[in-house]
């Protein structure tokens, strides 16, 4: 039987970021339910851009319905790249980013990891985008918000106090837009 409510998260990078992340991914678990399947897949080598555009690949031909993409910090970032440059096969019926750096402002020049200058015209047209950021996270300055903002302006914005980087491990908000879709 297939389960029409998938959802695909995308950890963050760095050192324990898979470990730390999980936390989130079951609190979206929960918060969701059992009516929705989160899949959490262990991303691979943080330094190399291509592997994990080659796991979202995979990843995104893996179930049978539609997808809902949600991604943290580095995971946000890689899933806005893939979506702006890579044809889609599969329906995807909203996108959940979580704390994302935008490559390419001060303190974030990776190269590889940079959006195109027009990327915001190559996501899938009708796609439902949502951004969730903390004005007091000590990771992805509170700033790239503002920049994502002014670059999908159809997009839902949620601002946030005192939550961090992490979110407190608590993602009952983003479940909530989930469901709404």
């Amino acid at each position: 039987m297939t389960v029409k409510n998938q959802v695909l998260f995308i950890h963050g990078a760095g050192e324990g970021a898979y470990e730390e992340d999980r936390k989130l991914a079951a609190s979206l678990r929960e918060a969701l339910g059992a009516g929705y399947n989160v899949r959490y897949p262990k991303m691979p080598n943080t330094d190399d851009p291509e592997a994990w555009k080659s796991r979202v690949a995979k990843e995104l031909a893996a179930p049978d319905s539609e997808v809902r993409l949600v991604g943290h910090s580095v995971g946000g970032s890689i899933l806005l790249k893939y979506l702006s440059e890579e044809k889609m096969e599969k329906a995807v019926t909203g996108l959940f980013l979580i704390a994302p750096p935008y490559f390419g402002s001060e303190g974030w020049n990776v190269d590889e990891d940079v959006l195109q200058k027009e990327f915001a015209s190559k996501l899938p047209k009708e796609l439902p985008a949502f951004f969730y950021h903390s004005r007091d996270d000590k990771v992805v300055p509170f700033e790239h918000l503002v920049l994502y903002a002014e670059q999908l302006p159809q997009a839902v914005i949620h601002e946030f106090e005192n939550r961090g980087h992490q979110f407190g491990n608590n993602l009952s908000e983003v479940a909530r837009d989930i469901k709404m879709l």
